[in-house]
């Protein structure tokens, strides 16, 4: 007789390149280009942020997220040839085709089936969507999500005006990160860990408000080169603002959990949208942590990261419910609700 099954998450990691951008370095780099030299502090006035990480010559994204998926696996007490399932989350990827997966199931010595799944800085939310579901339905008992993000080869170097620069933005905040997730089955009792709930949104006739047009982490270009740096073509706080009062009903109850949590964690792009997302669901700020400031935008590596960090912070203990909270270009956002 076929017994539901939870899925719970055993294991999460993270890996930060150890090379640190400064904004100041960032700010050096786009004036040595010859087009328009932003002034000294104005980005850090801009965004909040200190810096981000970069990747070292050479690494792909598949490296970072195979770095953080070993940290996964240690953690879990599990070997590779364990993993039923394994997925590739990510806004990157090495190549167009084959999918990043496969790269890094090679390199982590998997042979498993394997697949990627792709929405922009939800890919590891909309990940353990289907992992869930996967492991509820008795497919797979033990599904391992991996991340790769290169962020720095979007960044927009050569800014011709100040109007320019301002639609590249976000391009200066993005972060080089690995994350990792394990998700096993386990009961399905009242009191039991696991993911509890999963609510999803899309205003896709938001989508071209911020777009990265090509490229792949093994695709060279130039610094004049526009269509593989992340842009600003509209409102992209305006799709989120349309697609608000369906996120409010669909997810109402399920943002009153969020908010009674013992940790939340939200997608951060930079400090102005922290706070304003602090604002728009209610929030309690001494429940949430602005890793942002520090790491950058960290694209779908973000919600891991929090929740490393969390941990280290001993912000999350066994039994805690924790929210993760998703927002994406597209434009789409998501939910998780979790018992630790």
């Amino acid at each position: 007789m076929f017994q539901a099954s939870r899925a719970r998450i055993t294991a999460v990691a993270a890996h930060l390149p150890p090379n640190y951008r400064t904004m100041d370095e960032i700010r050096a780099k786009i004036t040595e280009t010859g087009g328009y030299a932003p002034p000294p502090g104005l980005l850090e006035d801009l965004t909040g942020v200190r810096g981000v990480h970069v990747r070292e010559d050479g690494e792909n994204a598949s490296d970072l997220a195979v770095a953080a998926a070993r940290k996964a696996l240690d953690e879990a007490g599990l070997k590779i040839d364990d993993v039923d399932l394994l997925l590739f989350a990510a806004t990157a990827q090495d190549l167009i085709e084959p999918a990043t997966s496969h790269l890094v199931a090679a390199k982590l010595g998997a042979s498993c089936p394997v697949f990627d799944v792709k929405n922009a800085c939800n890919s590891v939310l909309n990940a353990m969507e289907v992992a869930a579901s996967f492991i509820a339905a008795g497919r797979y008992r033990t599904v391992l999500i991996a991340c790769g993000e290169v962020g720095s080869l979007v960044t927009r170097w050569h800014a011709p005006d100040r109007q320019a620069l301002l639609r590249a933005l976000p391009g200066y905040t993005a972060s080089d990160a690995g994350a990792a997730m394990v998700l096993t089955a386990g009961p399905a009792g009242e009191d039991d860990p696991g993911v509890l709930s999963l609510q999803f949104v899309a205003n896709s006739a938001a989508w071209e408000a911020c777009t990265v047009a090509g490229g792949g982490t093994m695709h060279e270009r130039s610094v004049h080169d526009d269509h593989t740096t992340l842009r600003l073509n509209g409102d992209l706080r305006q799709g989120a603002l349309d697609a608000l009062p369906r996120i409010l009903a669909g997810a109402e109850g399920e943002l009153r959990a969020a908010r009674a949590g013992a940790f939340i964690a939200f997608h951060q792009i930079a400090m102005p949208q922290y706070h304003e997302m602090l604002d728009l669901f209610s929030l309690p700020e001494n429940r949430c942590m602005p890793a942002v400031a520090e790491h950058g935008n960290c694209a779908a590596a973000s919600l891991p990261l929090q929740l490393v960090k969390a941990r280290e912070a001993d912000r999350i203990e066994p039994g805690d419910t924790v929210a993760m909270l998703g927002v994406a270009s597209g434009f789409s956002f998501g939910l998780a609700l979790v018992r630790w």
